[in-house]
């Protein structure tokens, strides 16, 4: 055994805070978790929904999957699904909008199933799933996501290492985004060549400094707060999730309001960039993917953040 080092300068405390998602696999990446899927249950067909990033059939490809595709309505439920024997079936739960009596029907009418919770961190699996949740779309932090499997765990996986990747995070909270969000690409880049691992020390010690409850209540909150104002607008039918991940706003031309909300420093992404090469304009998928503006609910706003948000949409429509 290697003798720990003794004295010398300090390093960021040990936390203790409880952690959502103790008792899950901690691995580096979202994507990675479903690597660790193929591998143990020797996956070798997977049904995967149109709406979906790119780095999903990247993994499918590496992995050497064979892919077929699926749509989704507009209250985000896969629609017309024959699964053969062989084949698992990809579930998303968009902005945590399926709720688990949705997911269990969906679990019971397929075999084999996997549900993404990358937009549903608060959101608990149903017991004996295949579920995957990312850290980094609710925290921040710079790796780290969570599997729910009855798959045994590998003990010899390499450990991530996140020090020298955190800069984004800390440069952006004493400056701005956009001075640091070169690095944020080359972190977000970084996952693309890596292999399965576990959770960075630095990252599973940060978790436990989380104070969970008030993170869920704030998204919660929010959420709310935009849905009373922008329901008339939204295209979408939407239930208000515990703990949310954006709020989705469905209108037509989005994208131009998009634009027009950069120039106010309120920046909203396009989830799925991949999905507008991918599908013609005229499907469903890329409509949904150009114009459903995810707007920020995450804990570090409040009503007058969100004040501002609504103000500015409302002069806009």
């Amino acid at each position: 055994m290697e003798m720990k080092e003794i004295g010398g300068y300090l390093e960021i405390d040990q936390y203790e805070l409880p952690m959502l998602h103790e008792g899950a696999l901690a691995l580096n990446c979202g994507r990675n978790c479903l690597a660790y899927l193929i591998k143990a249950h020797h996956i070798k067909n997977i049904v995967l929904p149109k709406l979906l990033c790119d780095c999903v059939h990247d993994v499918c490809k590496r992995e050497r999957v064979r892919v077929r595709h699926y749509s989704v309505n507009t209250d985000f439920l896969p629609e017309d699904i024959y699964l053969n024997s062989d084949e698992w079936l990809y579930v998303v739960n968009y902005y945590s909008q399926l709720g688990q009596e949705t997911l269990e029907q969906i679990i019971k009418r397929y075999k084999h199933v996997i549900i993404d919770n990358s937009h549903a961190y608060f959101q608990m699996p149903i017991k004996g799933v295949d579920t995957l949740y990312t850290c980094r779309k609710f925290l921040g932090v710079a790796d780290g996501a969570f599997l729910y499997t009855d798959m045994m765990h590998k003990s010899d996986m390499v450990r991530d290492i996140s020090c020298q990747r955190t800069q984004f995070l800390f440069g952006r909270y004493e400056q701005s985004a956009s001075e640091y969000y070169k690095d944020f690409l080359n972190n977000e880049d970084f996952f693309s060549r890596e292999p399965v691992k576990r959770m960075s020390r630095l990252t599973e010690n940060m978790l436990h400094a989380v104070n969970y409850d008030k993170i869920r209540d704030i998204r919660t909150a929010n959420f709310l707060y935009l849905h009373d104002r922008l329901k008339t607008y939204n295209c979408l039918k939407l239930s208000v999730p515990s703990g949310a991940y954006m709020y989705p706003l469905y209108i037509s031309d989005g994208y131009k309001i998009r634009e027009e909300l950069k120039k106010e420093k309120i920046y909203i992404p396009i989830l799925w960039p991949n999905v507008l090469k991918e599908c013609g304009p005229d499907e469903l998928e890329y409509d949904m993917a150009y114009n459903i503006l995810p707007l920020p609910v995450d804990q570090r706003y409040n009503s007058s953040e969100m004040d501002f948000i609504i103000k500015k949409i409302e002069r806009l429509l």
